[in-house]
């Protein structure tokens, strides 16, 4: 299979593997990828997904081969829009662009993260990087623009400046200055990440899955928003949130100093 799925103790791990193309994602290892990812949404018993690569990259993008043979389509018609067609060909759904999982994800970076790459990687929440990862966004150095939701994410997360940096410098940064830019969670050596990965995801799962969906919910529908009607969003998603069993289980295991049973429901 071009993309291994695992699932253990409610964690999904999801492995990109193509090393003979550096996890190069062409037709058949986009589509699959995209499939993985709606499995794992649609899993009520799949609480936080892990996203790697095999060996020593996790994945530096679209096969250039397949891009440049949409590229060449898309131009040749004269249109926008049938460029916009051919790219979806491409199943670029697997960057989770207009894609939205409110479950949590943890990117376990190995090496480079690069392009497409680095555009799934902005869909994720949690990201550990280990001391040989490499990121950059080389569009512009290509005549191109980012388009898996990397120039709408990024300024989001990061600060303008860093985020700018990333965009338009377009060069390879290591893993400790991704650290200080705010882009990853925590660097450590490559024979940890597994480890470190599986020790972040676990650490989410110790807490109740459908409050953990409803804030990532909440934190993502509040950026499409006002303050204020963040605000309301929150209280709409928290009152809902207030409805299920585990919210319940929650505060009868507190009163009964007892670690509390999660049923996801």
């Amino acid at each position: 299979m071009p993309i291994h799925y695992d699932k253990s103790d409610h964690i999904v791990r999801i492995t990109i593997d193509r090393y003979e193309k550096r996890n190069a994602i062409d037709l058949d290892h986009g589509h699959a990828l995209a499939r993985a990812w709606q499995e794992f949404n649609e899993d009520d018993d799949a609480w936080v997904a892990i996203v790697t690569g095999v060996k020593d990259t996790f994945c530096v993008g679209g096969d250039l081969n397949m891009l440049n043979t949409l590229v060449e389509k898309g131009r040749a018609s004269g249109n926008r829009n049938e460029w916009t067609a051919v790219k979806d060909e491409s199943g670029v759904r697997w960057t989770l662009k207009g894609y939205d999982i409110y479950k949590p994800i943890v990117a376990a970076v190995n090496g480079f993260c690069m392009a497409g790459g680095f555009e799934m990687l902005g869909a994720t929440d949690i990201r550990i990087a280990s001391t040989t990862a490499v990121f950059q966004i080389p569009e512009p150095k290509r005549g191109l623009m980012a388009m898996g939701g990397t120039t709408a994410r990024l300024p989001r997360q990061l600060s303008w400046v860093h985020a700018m940096e990333l965009l338009l410098v377009a060069e390879r940064v290591d893993a400790q200055r991704a650290l200080e830019l705010g882009l990853v969670n925590e660097v450590v050596e490559p024979e940890q990440l597994e480890d470190a990965a599986l020790r972040w995801a676990r650490r989410i799962t110790a807490n109740a899955p459908l409050a953990v969906q409803a804030t990532k919910r909440s934190a993502l529908t509040g950026f499409q928003k006002t303050l204020r009607d963040a605000f309301a969003a929150e209280e709409e998603i928290g009152a809902d949130n207030m409805m299920n069993e585990d919210a319940a289980e929650g505060s009868r295991a507190f009163l009964e100093k007892r670690a509390p049973v999660w049923r996801g429901q």
